[in-house]
């Protein structure tokens, strides 16, 4: 079983950065492929990035270019850093695994297992 547990989140400014991280446990990181989701208010959950064994990655349209996801597999630890931060990406940030050889995926329901979330708030 694999546990995953997201921190780093809190209230930042427009034009503002953040880093976010997910710790695993339970399994090696280097197993695993790693994704992060988004749930802002009144929206359905969304992709946001997503970082394979090899540390290929790939990220939703609305956050290219501002936003990074990274691994760190010594630590077993995943991390968001997110640039240029604007109101609507205020959402609570879920981190999620899946095994490594299936690789990553945009779609959260391929997906096994899940953090509870930390919650990022954009505002002045």
């Amino acid at each position: 079983q694999v546990q995953l547990v997201e921190s780093g989140g809190g209230l930042v400014q427009p034009g503002g950065s953040l880093r976010v991280s997910c710790a695993a446990s339970g399994r090696t990181l280097s197993s695993l492929a790693m994704g992060w989701f988004r749930q802002g208010p009144g929206k359905e959950r969304e992709f946001v990035a997503a970082i394979d064994r090899s540390s290929s990655s790939t990220y939703g349209d609305s956050v290219k270019g501002r936003f990074s996801i990274s691994r760190d597999n010594a630590k077993n630890t995943v991390y968001l850093q997110m640039n240029s931060l604007k109101p609507e990406d205020t959402a609570d940030y879920y981190c999620a695994a899946r095994p490594a050889y299936r690789g990553t995926s945009s779609n959260q329901y391929l997906y096994d297992y899940w953090g509870q979330g930390t919650q990022v708030t954009v505002s002045s």
